[in-house]
C-alpha cells in the first residue's frame, strides 16, 4: 500500500529475503503460512495512517503473521529450528529508555516502528527474514490456530497490566469481569479471563443468538446485548465488575464503563479511536467513583515478547480446555496474495470474525 493514498493496495515482486540480511548470525528465514488482517490494514488502505520505510513509497502490510522456519543463522537459539512454527512480534525498538530494556510497546518516542504498520514492512508476503530475538516459536499442535497469536497478545497485555497494577492491593482477587465488544479481541479477552477463572460478561451491540454470542456461552460466559442492557445495568445485574476491558471501537462506551466499574476495579481501554466524536458524561459521578472507589483506567497498545509467550501458553490451554473453540474464530479465509481485493472487501463488509490470507 502507499500510505496516505486511499485504496492503493497492489501486488508487487520483491527481492528474496535471506538470513544474511540480519546481522550477527541471528537471521531467521520464514515461509509465511497465514496472515490475519484487521481494521488496521483496512485503515492503512484508506490512507488514514501508516508510513513507508525510509527511501520507499510503499508499505508491505500485514502484522498478524504465522509461518514455518526455512533457515536459521549460526547464532539463532536452538528453540527456533527449520521446520518449526513461529510468529514474529510487531513493534521494534526506538530510542527511549523503555525501548532499550525490551519494552518498546511502552516507548515514549514520538516515532515508533511497527512491522506492517509504521516505517517497517509487514508480513503479507511469501517469505520474510527476521532477527531471532523477535521470533516466538509455537508447538505443532497450534498449526491450525497459530495465526491468532498476535491478536491474542493484545488481550494478554491488557489483562496482565491490570494484574500488575493491582499488585498494590496485595490481595486483589478479581471474581467478575466485563468485556465490551465481541470482535476478535473481545472474544480472545473473554477466553483469557475464563482461563484465569473469572466469571465473564461480554457486552456487545448485536442481539443473540449469533456466532459470537454462542462462542461466549461455550466459554461458560454470559452474553449481553447493549440494546437490552447498558454496561451500568449489566453491572447491577451481573457485577460488580472487578475488571473491565473495552474493545468496541466506540469511545463513548469507555465513559459508561468507567461509571459501571466496581470498587478497586481496573478498566482497560484497548480501542484506538479516530475522529472527533464527543459525548456528554456524568463527570462528577465518575470522578467521585474513581476517587472513593480506588479505581484505575489504563490504556493498552501493542505487546511485548512476554505477552507473545504468555499467549502461546494460553492458546495451548484453550485447545485443551475448550477444544475447537479457537478454530471457530477463523471464519473468513482468502486464498492467495493475488486475491488482495477480496481481503479488503471482507474487511470493509465486516463479515465474520477473523479474516485471514492463506498464503501457503
Amino acid at each position: 500500500m502507499h500510505p496516505g493514498k486511499a485504496r492503493s493496495i497492489h501486488l508487487v515482486e520483491l527481492p528474496e529475503p535471506s538470513v544474511a540480511d540480519v546481522p550477527g548470525g541471528r537471521g531467521v528465514l520464514v515461509e509465511v503460512l497465514r496472515v490475519g488482517v484487521d481494521g488496521t490494514d483496512k485503515e492503512i488502505n484508506e490512507g488514514l495512517y501508516g508510513a513507508a520505510p525510509p527511501g520507499q513509497d510503499f508499505l508491505v502490510t500485514g502484522h498478524e503473521n504465522f509461518g514455518r522456519v526455512l533457515e536459521v543463522g549460526p547464532n539463532v537459539p536452538t528453540t527456533i529450528k527449520p521446520g518449526g512454527l513461529v510468529v514474529s512480534t510487531v513493534r521494534r525498538p526506538g530510542h527511549s529508555l523503555y525501548d532499550e530494556i525490551g519494552l518498546q510497546d511502552f516507548t515514549t518516542d514520538d516515532v515508533y516502528y511497527e512491522r506492517g504498520i509504521n516505517l517497517l514492512h509487514g508480513y503479507l508476503t511469501e517469505r520474510y527474514g527476521e532477527d531471532s530475538q523477535y521470533v516466538v516459536p509455537l508447538p505443532e499442535s497450534l498449526h491450525e490456530v497459530g495465526v491468532l497469536l498476535e491478536p491474542t497478545t493484545v488481550a494478554e497485555k491488557g489483562i496482565n497490566q491490570a494484574y500488575e497494577i493491582q499488585r498494590r492491593l496485595k490481595v486483589w482477587r478479581p471474581q467478575r469481569a466485563a468485556v465490551l465488544g465481541s470482535g476478535t479481541i473481545g472474544l480472545l479477552a473473554s477466553l483469557i479471563l475464563r482461563l484465569r477463572g473469572l466469571e465473564v460478561v461480554c457486552c456487545s451491540l448485536p442481539k443473540a443468538p449469533y456466532l459470537n454470542s454462542d462462542l461466549i456461552k461455550e466459554l461458560g460466559g454470559t452474553y449481553v446485548s447493549t440494546q437490552d442492557l447498558t454496561p451500568g445495568q449489566a453491572a447491577e445485574q451481573y457485577g460488580p465488575f472487578d475488571l473491565m476491558l473495552e474493545a468496541t471501537g466506540f469511545s463513548p462506551l469507555v465513559f459508561e464503563a468507567a461509571e459501571a466499574l466496581g470498587r478497586n476495579g481496573v478498566l482497560v481501554v484497548a480501542s484506538v479511536t479516530g475522529g472527533d466524536r464527543k459525548a456528554e458524561v456524568p463527570a462528577d459521578k465518575i470522578n467521585q467513583g474513581f476517587v472513593l472507589g480506588n479505581k484505575v483506567m489504563v490504556g493498552t497498545v501493542n505487546a511485548s515478547r512476554d505477552d507473545f509467550e504468555r499467549g502461546v501458553t494460553d492458546l495451548i490451554r484453550a485447545e485443551a480446555i475448550y477444544p475447537g473453540w479457537l478454530g471457530k474464530l477463523l471464519t473468513t479465509p482468502v486464498h492467495g496474495l493475488d486475491r488482495f481485493q477480496e481481503m479488503i472487501d471482507h474487511l470493509e463488509a465486516g463479515d465474520g470474525i477473523k479474516t485471514y490470507v492463506q498464503v501457503k
